[in-house]
This record gives C-alpha cells, structure tokens and sequence, in this order.
C-alpha cells in the first residue's frame, strides 16, 4: 500500500509511463517503495550511486532526461546541487518515512499493464568512454533473472534475505532482495555495512542468504570472534568471485557451516548472477566463477567472433533472456555491446574440460574497487581537465583492503608544476572518493605501442 501511495503521488507530479524517476540514497525501505511506486504507474526507476559527487550525479540525470528525484534526508545537499540548473526539485524522504513531498492520496488505481521488452529500471554503470552508461533493465530481464537464481538456489518464502550492500548495486538488489521477492519471503535492510552489525544480524535474526561483496567478506572474517558465532542459519552466502586462498576458504567453512559460498560472476548489463560455483567445486575448482545458471547462454570467443575450444582464452560472450536490450540513448555503444548478436562483456576468461569459467582478465579499462566498477578513462578525463596535465592513464594496484585501488601515471606539460596531492584533491572535486586515485606516479611520458597505445599492462606491472 505504501508504494501505491507513492505512485499517486508521483501522478500528481506528473510521472507516466516511460518516465525516469531517479533515486539517491542509502538503504531503506523508501528505497524499494520508489522503485515498485514507478514501475506501478509504468515508469522507469532509476537508482544512483550514493557516493558519487554532484557533477556525477548531474551528468546522470541529465542524460537520463529523469522526471523526478527522490533522495534520503542525508543525501538532501548532493541532490540539490545536482539539480540546481535543472528543471528538477528533489524530493526528500526521512528515515522515518515522512516526505517532503505533499501529503498524497492512499490509493491511485491499477498497476500499469507493461510490456516484457518496456524498460523497468535504468542502473548507469562505468564505460570505457569517460562518462557511464544507462544500463536498460527490462520487466522481463529482471524475472528471468528471478527465475534462474531460485531454481539455482532454492529461494522460498521461508528465507530470510539480509540487504547489506548497497542497494543501488545490482548485488544487494538482484543477488538477494529481488529474487526473495518474488517467493514473497522477507529481506531485512540495513541502512550502510558495517561488519560487527552484518554478524550481530545474521546470529539474532537467523538469516538464511546475504550477498557480499570481496571486501565485506574480508571485514567480516577479520573480527576477532567471528568463528565463535552461531551463523549456522545462513544457507547461501553470493560472494563476487575473487580467488581465496585455501585456509581462508576453511575459515569460511568453519564459520558457516551451513553455508554454500557461491562465487559469482556477473555484470549489471545481466542484472548480476550469471555463474555460480556450487558448493562441491570450492576447492576442487579453486579460482573458478563457476558454470552459467540456467536461461543463459555463455561461450568464450577469439578476436574474430569465433567461438574457442576448452583452455583457451577469449572474450566472454553472452545471450539470453536475462541480457538487457541496450544502452539508453547510445544507440553505437549498443550495437557495439551486441556484434555478433551476443553481448560482449570485455572479459577475458577460460573454461576448464568440464565448463568452469576462470576469469584472467579484462579488455575493458576497468578497475573492480571493493565491488565497484571504475572506468580508468573517467579518471583519466578529470585528470586532463587540470593545466598542468599533458597526459594521464590510470589503471588498478592490487589492494589487500579493496581488491583493487585505483593509482595515476601523469606526464606534465613543459613547465607545469603540480603536486601528487593538487591532482588527487582536484580529482575529489568531480569525482566520488572511491574513484579517486590512490598515489600519483609523475612519468616523462607514458609508454606507448607502435600505433599509440598506451600499454597500460606496463603500467599496472610496474605500479
């Protein structure tokens, strides 16, 4: 009834079908009631990653052409600066539930009748353009998506989800809160993650599935007393399939002992949960992503679009239902996305004789920063923005905390002069902080191939 109330409120401000309804803002029930609020009037939602900055947030708005913003009180500042020189008033919700949004009816009539192709939310995602991308997420990508992930897991009403990542991400969202929807069972919802509050929650509560990301397993693992919790509750642990050594495997083990830690590969454009590692193969296939859930095809193809025997390295490639239709108002990138008539997802990976995927590594510019995706090229554009620079390339360090941290190579122009420091705060003023880089290297030039490329693996080798 809540999200009904809300969609007549968004009628009211003139929200129809096929409008963006943008969303700023940390974890809360709000958060879904927005979302199921636009799809109910057939309009599109939109969520937005709460630690990007103004610029950021603009620029996502803008090309979305969104039609409202909802935001949490705590967010109130960067909504109103990103839509200062819009025709936008952002609408404010409090923990407590109350808006600042006029009081609404209870009750605005049948849900819209859509489409399966009709677009059900918008997930903007770092490219390799320097600017994201509006991921195009469909009704019906969203419920096959549904349907793999509870025959693969065997979701029921009786499962008790926790939302402990962001849920702007597709992780919190699609790998745990979406799926346990649509067996009517119930997810708790915790604002942020904290580590010492995640455990607390899956003991008191007695949980049965969370998602978490590499960097969330680890903060949890490193408190001082977690192998002495009951956890036994928790049934399926989504991790985002980044290789462990064996003994912290074991911890896990002994740690959850119920648990099926499912090592994951997955990418927004699929709404996330393409492989699994089932629970025989941890060690057995240690390093591995697993094999496709059902409803998806996955091959691995050569340079020329063909597809490549076992043991050997291609691009990952993907169709099916569960695939999203394209790029908003990016028609190129689309086409690009889909040559051949499947989506390219710009991974390197290899299966094994019994079809295990390994991922080896990325053709996209793309740096995986605690489960956050960064495109080196968007760093890079805000880099050039600043005199000093003549050219920049930022590629990830391997990082024990967050897999990977994003560093800068810089080669001044001829008598500039600039600080590691100026360039990281100049960084800080346009970009979210986990974008930022982590230490400035000053080069004479970057190193190049013949054709002037910049051989970034040189780069990340020697950084």
């Amino acid at each position: 009834m809540k999200s009904a109330a809300r969609a007549a409120g968004l009628r009211e401000q003139g929200i129809k079908r096929g409008d963006v309804v943008g969303l700023l803002s940390y974890n809360c029930t709000e958060f879904l009631e927005v979302i199921f609020a636009a799809n109910h009037l057939g309009a599109i939602a939109m969520p937005i990653n709460y630690r990007l900055v103004p610029p950021e947030v603009r620029y996502i708005l803008e090309h979305s052409q969104a039609k409202a913003l909802f935001c949490d009180e705590t967010m109130a500042g960067v909504a109103d600066e990103a839509a200062k020189s819009l025709d936008l008033t952002p609408a404010t919700f409090g923990r407590s539930g109350a808006d600042s949004a006029p009081q609404r009816p209870k009750v605005v009539g049948k849900c819209a009748v859509v489409a399966a192709d009709d677009v059900h939310r918008l997930m903007y995602t770092s490219g390799t353009t320097g600017r994201p991308k509006g991921v195009m997420i469909t009704h019906a990508n969203l419920a096959w998506k549904n349907f793999a992930h509870i025959a693969e897991f065997g979701f029921n009403a009786d499962d008790l989800g926790l939302a402990c990542g962001p849920l702007y991400h597709v992780g919190a969202l699609d790998l745990t809160t979406t799926s346990l929807v649509a067996v009517g069972a119930t997810t708790i919802i915790h604002r942020a993650f904290d580590a010492a509050a995640v455990v607390d929650e899956l003991e008191r509560s007695r949980v049965t599935t969370v998602w978490l990301a590499p960097a969330m397993v680890n903060a949890i693992m490193a408190l001082p007393d977690v192998e002495q919790r009951d956890l036994s509750s928790v049934r399926v642990i989504i991790n985002g399939g980044e290789k462990m050594p064996i003994p912290l495997i074991e911890r896990i083990q002994r740690t959850f002992p119920s648990a099926w830690f499912a090592d994951a590969y997955g990418l927004t454009e699929t709404v996330s949960g393409d492989t699994f590692l089932d629970r025989d193969s941890i060690v057995r296939k240690l390093g591995s992503v697993g094999r496709p859930c059902q409803y998806l095809e996955l091959d691995v193809w050569d340079e020329e679009g063909r597809s490549i025997a076992a043991g050997e390295r291609g691009e990952i490639v993907m169709r099916g239902p569960k695939v999203f239709k394209g790029y908003w108002r990016d028609p190129d990138a689309t086409a690009k996305a889909f040559a051949g008539g499947w989506f390219h997802t710009g991974d390197v990976g290899v299966r094994d004789d019994d079809g295990y995927l390994f991922i080896v590594d990325r053709l996209k510019d793309m740096i995986i920063s605690g489960g956050e995706n960064i495109a080196g090229s968007e760093v890079e554009r805000v880099l050039y923005e600043h005199d000093a620079v003549l050219e920049a390339a930022v590629v990830g360090r391997l990082d024990e905390k967050w897999g990977e941290v994003p560093v800068a190579f810089v080669a001044l122009r001829p008598d500039a002069t600039v600080s590691a420091q100026e360039l990281m705060d100049h960084c800080a003023s346009q970009l979210a902080k986990f974008k930022v880089p982590k230490d400035v290297t000053f080069v004479d030039a970057l190193p190049r191939n013949p054709s002037g490329k910049v051989l970034k693996r040189e780069l990340r080798a020697g950084g």
